[in-house]
């Protein structure tokens, strides 16, 4: 819901190239209401070739908050934007490299911190270390893809006409996402829920009918008082290319809550 409320800067996307530093304050609740707040940060105009429409980037810094105004999301979003019909040269040339960030070890269980975590701790858990790898059996075909789009209210026109898409709609990125999730939740079942993220790179498009399969490396462990684990996990999603040959489309480096 977050990234589909900014969407109304990035109507005209052509693609989203990353997210960063999208880590929750508190976990929204069934029933709450939220408000999101969208500030463009930095715009750099995309080198012109003639056979492409002129295209910029813009890092938008996005603020979710609910309605006691309490702090949900605050992260970057950078997205590639079409320029204006006929628009000549902008001179825009920003810095658009955000930082990854990570909070310190007792930051990652903020958004947890009012919950009763003792009732968790006695759930079935999966032992994991540092380095350890697992490559997820099976994939996930790519549905539902406008229905998706429309239900979180992403506005952006290729994720609804394919003719704004260049033939084809592309599929939001939360999507990709999503499906990437739902992966790890098979390779670590007892997971409670997702603290944030330092990084989410878009590497390529994904489109609706692909199938994507995913892996992912648990790269820290910081543990909690109370039992549970925070797991920072590095995943590298792919779909099967037109040769035959797996091509990678999405690198998420999620932190998630374990008991």
């Amino acid at each position: 819901m977050s990234i589909g409320q900014s969407t109304v800067a990035t109507q005209h996307v052509r693609a989203n190239l990353f997210y960063r530093g999208l880590w929750f304050s508190r976990q929204p609740r069934i029933g709450e209401t939220l408000h999101t707040t969208t500030t463009v940060e930095a715009l750099r105009e995309n080198s012109r070739r003639q056979d492409r429409e002129p295209t910029g980037l813009a890092v938008l810094r996005i603020t979710t908050v609910d309605q006691l105004q309490r702090t949900i999301l605050d992260y970057r979003r950078c997205a590639m934007l079409l320029l204006s019909p006929g628009a000549g040269p902008t001179g825009r040339d920003d810095e658009i490299a955000v930082p990854q960030s990570r909070p310190d070890a007792a930051g990652l269980f903020e958004s947890v911190a009012d919950w009763d975590l003792g009732a968790l701790t006695g759930m079935p858990s999966t032992s994991v270390h540092a380095g350890q790898r697992f490559d997820v059996l099976g994939g996930d075909v790519v549905s539902s893809a406008p229905e998706l789009a429309r239900l979180t209210g992403n506005l952006a026109r290729v994720h609804h006409d394919a003719g704004a898409a260049g033939g084809a709609r592309l599929v939001y990125g939360g999507h990709t996402i999503g499906l990437a999730f739902h992966h790890v939740c098979q390779a670590l079942p007892d997971i409670v829920t997702v603290a944030g993220w330092h990084a989410c790179d878009h590497l390529a498009p994904v489109h609706e009918g692909d199938v994507l399969t995913s892996s992912l490396t648990v790269e820290t462990v910081d543990s909690h008082p109370s039992g549970i684990s925070a797991l920072g996990l590095q995943v590298t999603t792919s779909r099967m290319a037109a040769g035959g040959e797996e091509e990678a489309v999405l690198s998420w480096s999620p932190v998630v809550i374990v008991a």
